[in-house]
């Protein structure tokens, strides 16, 4: 089952979280403006993360909002 069928089979948040954090780790490459970046990870440090973890919860945030899923 992929991201698309649980959107369709109307999954509830947590169980969509769950989905998109159940896996393997894989490596990927962003290419961002270096200021983005810096101002990320100040951001990041700023509340506690780092910059992986602040992408991560942006992204689970983002691909779990039911306003985004219909």
């Amino acid at each position: 089952m992929g991201y698309k069928d649980l959107v369709e089979s109307g999954a509830s948040t947590p169980e969509m979280q769950s989905y998109l954090t159940d896996s393997e780790l894989v490596t990927v490459t962003l290419r961002l403006p270096r200021t983005m970046r810096d101002s990320a990870k100040e951001y990041a440090t700023l509340n506690g993360l780092n910059f992986t973890s602040l992408v991560k919860q942006c992204l689970i945030e983002k691909l779990t909002s039911s306003r985004d899923r219909n």
